[in-house]
């Protein structure tokens, strides 16, 4: 595998679109979803898309090799809620680090098939319980989690992801910096204790709002402040925004990043039953003016994208030169 570094310093790079749109797709049943392992287990399970990874990893795979086809170089693991703190919704807990593996050979397994130079980038999502927030509207100091609770998911989660074969890892959508925070925390400590040199990460956060802050609060200056310590090869925004909405925040963070730029909307805002309607040519347009300002370093798409977006994405960044890193002064003037 190529370092990525290179390659970046060269081209624009494309990251995959959404899995959970792609899955939809396939219209799977509770039985499906449950496969011959799961079929008598206590509750339902329809809708834990990361289970698939286990019961149906020729869906997985052959979703991520759409996306390469479509001229994705990044693809991601199918393990946004692949953690003990989100299992416990159907009380999986103890799959976690199962589920990672098994995701991350599935991607593996994709770009073997296609033979493309390509980078399995391991997903690492929010969780559904944050520590910067109050669950409960009448005691706002109470926590659902607490910090030491949320590292170790995220350290087990790490493990299997490395362990499955991952070349990059992606804390992504994130809406609680201190979340996030646990997930580089537990990741330095990882890469510490196996004695390791860390794999190259990438953090991408969420604006949730047109006031142009996460959800927990912050704006995307202190967002960036707080997680630089990271040293991530990216930083950058996904979800939440269509392309059309993302645009002042990316050009801002493009101003303000020491690293690598990355951007990955959905496709437009979801109409009144939730479904996303922006053609592929309008997403791609958008991502166009971003790279032709000079905004971008890797670009693709996040809810309701398909490869056809990733396609007319990669179509149009291909000859636009990447956004060039900043030269940072090492001493003070």
């Amino acid at each position: 595998m190529g370092d990525i570094r290179k390659e970046l310093e060269k081209r624009i790079l494309i990251i995959d679109g959404a899995m959970g749109t792609m899955i939809q797709r396939y219209k799977l049943s509770e039985a499906d979803y449950r496969g011959e392992r799961f079929k008598d287990w206590h509750s339902d399970v329809k809708g834990n898309n990361d289970l698939l990874n286990i019961t149906q990893p020729q869906i997985i795979t052959a979703i991520h090799k759409e996306y390469l086809d479509a001229g994705a170089d990044i693809i991601e693991t199918n393990t946004f809620s692949s953690t003990t703190i989100a299992m416990a919704d159907y009380e999986m807990q103890s799959l976690a680090y199962e589920l990672n593996v098994a995701a991350a050979k599935c991607a593996k397994e994709a770009i073997k098939q296609t033979g493309k130079q390509a980078w399995v980038a391991g997903a690492i999502g929010p969780l559904n319980k944050t520590l910067s927030l109050s669950p409960d509207v009448n005691n706002p100091g109470f926590r659902a989690v607490t910090f030491d609770e949320v590292v170790e998911a995220y350290y087990e989660q790490v493990k299997g992801l490395v362990d499955g074969g991952v070349d990059l890892l992606l804390i992504e959508t994130i809406f609680d910096t201190l979340n996030a925070k646990a997930a580089i925390f537990a990741i330095k400590k990882y890469f510490r204790d196996v004695q390791k040199e860390s794999l190259p990460v990438m953090i991408s956060g969420t604006i949730t709002d047109a006031s142009g802050r996460t959800l927990s609060g912050q704006t995307l200056e202190a967002f960036y402040t707080s997680v630089m310590h990271a040293k991530p090869l990216s930083i950058g925004l996904n979800c939440a925004l269509g392309a059309k909405e993302m645009r002042p925040h990316i050009e801002e963070l493009s101003q303000i990043a020491s690293c690598y730029v990355s951007a990955y909307p959905n496709a437009g805002l979801p109409n009144a039953m939730g479904e996303y309607d922006e053609h592929p040519t309008d997403t791609a347009h958008y991502l166009e003016d971003w790279a032709k300002e000079g905004w971008v370093n890797i670009v693709g798409g996040c809810c309701g994208t398909t490869p056809d977006h990733i396609k007319h994405i990669a179509d149009e960044v291909k000859n636009i030169a990447p956004r060039q890193l900043p030269v940072v002064q090492k001493e003070l003037v």
